[in-house]
Order: structure tokens, then sequence, then C-alpha cells
């Protein structure tokens, strides 16, 4: 059984509005089998940008021109976040072999490990150059698909969090649209300014994620059913003894599992794959993924206190339409950060699958899989198109380039396209359920 809820307000100031119980499968749910289809999608929001899996754009209805694109998207691959994560188990496998413990696989990792840390070594955090690729590719793709839009007069504006792996992504993406058309002006920002908006947490989120006693204790419970590091280990080092009294085999095991995710974000042509099982790295994205599905997401048991997160770029997005609407002009906005964004807004803004509730900690992969939702250079952009004898305005959403669905919103418009007009009217009502004052 799962769970679909609506909620207005709760948990310390949020209300419930009401739940729906449904029996069966959740549409588009991840199964084991689609993510080795692709292994890096074990990574988790370490997935690199699944640019394979753009599809082809549906006809616009016959009248409308597009004139104004809004965008927020998460900085490109990146190494792992600190030096640390990779370090802690160099340095592990290095005091094994100082004693001779390592297997002849434990030997070769150590030797990948090596080749690894050359190049990662003080690049914890930073964009890496497939990153940069990324964002070049993501904004030639859009220049090229909506050409009406990136004329001489367009309104642009580029804001980013403070983060130098955010504001090289955005440099990087505003390069190639200046590339492509040189008269562009952009107005490039990283400042505190914006960061109430694009990088926002609600004091009951953080206190939620703070929390000890609580869903925390039920994680590690669960990452202790699912984490068995024994084979592993045993595949790596000689001793059992030193494994038992020298290592933290669950950390280690981890770490590892996190070093293998990250190197789909590198140059470097080596993996890690090889040394897990497929069970292992299947339970070990689950421990991963049901982390983030608590701390950001909609998991049944934080109450739904995420979503309000994303009220501030709510609107700014919506602040930021209505201004270049106004003005009659054609427009561009666009807003770079991390994870820990892009996932609340896809949230609000309930894009298909990206707001799903569950309480089955064993189901909650099924319900929501952060890399659908916040692989590396992940992005949402909302399409808007005018028809030029009535004026009125349509819009279309699409999450990583891929056209989506906002299944709380009926139109009598053939998906993906949906009014305006009844766009902002549901936006607005969510606002005002969070207490936002909304101007018109």
């Amino acid at each position: 059984m799962y769970i679909r809820i609506k909620f207005l307000m709760c948990r310390q100031g949020y209300i419930l509005l009401c739940l729906i119980f449904s029996i069966g499968v959740l549409s588009g749910q991840t199964t084991e089998n689609e993510i080795f289809e692709n292994i890096e999608k074990t990574g988790g929001v370490l997935f690199a940008y699944p640019e394979s899996e753009i599809g082809n754009q549906s006809m616009v209805p016959k009248g409308y021109k597009p004139f104004y694109l809004s965008h927020f998207g998460r900085h490109g691959s990146r190494y792992l976040a600190s030096d640390s994560d990779y370090k802690a188990v160099l340095d592990e496998f290095s005091n094994a072999a100082h004693f001779n413990k390592l297997t002849p696989l434990g030997a070769d990792v150590l030797s990948r490990m090596n080749q690894i840390w050359e190049e990662a070594q003080g690049r914890g955090g930073d964009l890496s150059p497939l990153g940069l690729k990324q964002m070049r590719s993501i904004a030639e793709r859009m220049h090229l698909s909506y050409p009406e839009i990136f004329e001489d007069s367009l309104i642009i504006s580029a804001r980013s969090t403070l983060v130098p792996r955010c504001i090289l992504s955005m440099d990087a993406f505003c390069e190639k649209l200046k590339e492509l058309n040189p008269k562009h002006q952009i107005s490039r920002e990283a400042s505190n300014k914006y960061m109430s908006y694009l990088n926002f947490h609600t004091k009951e989120a953080v206190a939620f994620r703070s929390e000890i006693n609580t869903w925390r204790k039920d994680l590690q419970e669960f990452e202790k059913k699912k984490i068995a590091p024994e084979r592993l280990m045993n595949s790596l080092f000689n001793d059992s003894t030193y494994i038992i009294k020298k290592l933290n085999s669950i950390s280690l095991m981890k770490g590892l599992y996190e070093i293998a995710g990250g190197m789909q974000n590198m140059d470097l042509k080596l993996s890690l794959y090889d040394i897990f099982t497929r069970e292992e790295l299947f339970n070990l994205w689950q421990c991963k993924n049901y982390k983030l599905y608590i701390e950001y997401a909609n998991a049944g048991q934080n109450g739904g206190i995420m979503m309000p997160n994303a009220k501030n770029v709510l609107i700014n997005i919506l602040d930021s339409a209505n201004e270049v609407i106004e003005k009659k002009k054609n427009g561009a906005t666009f807003r770079f950060a991390h994870d820990g964004n892009i996932i609340p807004l896809a949230m609000l803004l309930h894009l298909d699958n990206c707001y799903n509730v569950s309480s089955n900690p064993d189901e909650y992969y099924k319900a929501w899989s952060d890399f659908k939702v916040a692989p590396m250079a992940g992005n949402i952009q909302i399409v808007f198109f005018r028809n030029k004898d009535s004026g009125d305005i349509i819009v279309k959403f699409l999450l990583h380039e891929k056209e989506t669905i906002i299944p709380v919103i009926k139109s009598e418009l053939k998906p993906p396209f949906y009014r305006w007009s009844e766009v902002k009217q549901y936006y607005e009502s969510l606002l005002e359920k969070y207490n936002v004052a909304v101007s018109n």
C-alpha cells in the first residue's frame, strides 16, 4: 500500500489536509532492474546528467510561440564534497598494505585509489571538467530549441549561490549563450541578496534534520538491516582479526560506495563497481536514498515540512514571469543552486513523481528516487508560449530537459501544456497555505 498525501500545513504550524490511500503500483515507480540498466544510477545524486534520456519535444499548439524561459538548475558534475572522502579510504588501504593485510583484489583497489587521489586531491567539492561540458550543452540545446526566445532584445538574468561550483556552472552556461549570440546582455550575480530564495531552508526543516532520537535511529536500524560488509571486507583484506580490530567495516564500505558513484563525474576512466555485488549496491543506494528522502523530500516521517523550503524560489519564479509578461518582451531567468534546493522545488511544483509520499522504508525507493530528481546538472525549465492574436499564455514543464506533467493541475489542453492562468492560480493557492502574501 502506498500513500499519497496532500498538505496544507502540518508539523509545527503545518496542518495536514488529506490522506489518499492507494493500493498497487505508483506511477513511474523505480525498480531494481531499471537501476541496473545503468549501474551509475546507484550513485544517487552523484549520477551524472542523463543526457541520453532526453526525448523529443511535443508539438506546440497552433498559434503559440515561446517567449520566456524560467530555469532552476543544480550545478554540474563535481568531485566528492571533501578531499577527506577520498583520503580516508585511501589511508585505510595504505595502512593495510604496510602490514601486508591486502588480498590481490585489495592491492588492486589500492592502486586504483592512488590514481583517483592523484586527480581528486585538492578538488573536493569542485566542479569537474564534465560539469562544465554539461552546463554548456544544456545552454546550447536550450538556445537551439527555442530560437524565438533568444532574440537580441532578450531580458536575461542569471543568479547563483555563493559556492564556487555553482558560480562556475552559471558562467559556463552563460558564456555558451553569448557564444551563440554575442549580443546577449546577461546580468550575472552570486550574492547573499539572492540566497533567501536560492538556498532557503525553514527553521522547522533545519531542526528536523538535526534531531537525533527520531528518524536517525530508524535510519540506523535500516542500515543495519541492509548493509552487510563482511563479504566485501574479506575480498579486500586477508586477515579477519585485522578487519575486526582495525577497520570500521561499514564506514569503509560506504566510503568505497561513494567513490564508486562519484567516478562517473571524473575524467579518469576507472571504476570500483566491480568490487560490489548487485545486492550490495542496491542496498547501499537504498540507504542513501532513504536519508535524502527524509531530509529534503516528502517522506511520511517528516510530515511534509520540506515543501516550504521552496516557497521563496516559487515566489521568485512567479514574480519574474509576471515581470516579463507585463513588459511584453522575451526573457529568460536562470538560477543555479544545489540538490537540496531542486528537490523541494520539484516537490512544491508537484512535478510528476517528485512529491510522492511513503512511510514504508523498504519501499521509499518506489515512491521517490534521488537520481531521478537531482542528478548532477539536474534542472527544471518552465517554457512560456504566447498566442499573438489572443494574448493567451500557456506553459510546459521540463525536468532534466524531458517533458513532464503536473498531475494535480487539470487542464483541457493536451499534456504537457497548461494554461499559465491555471498554473499561477494553483501555485498562489499553495503559497497562501504557507502564510505567504502573494502580490498580483
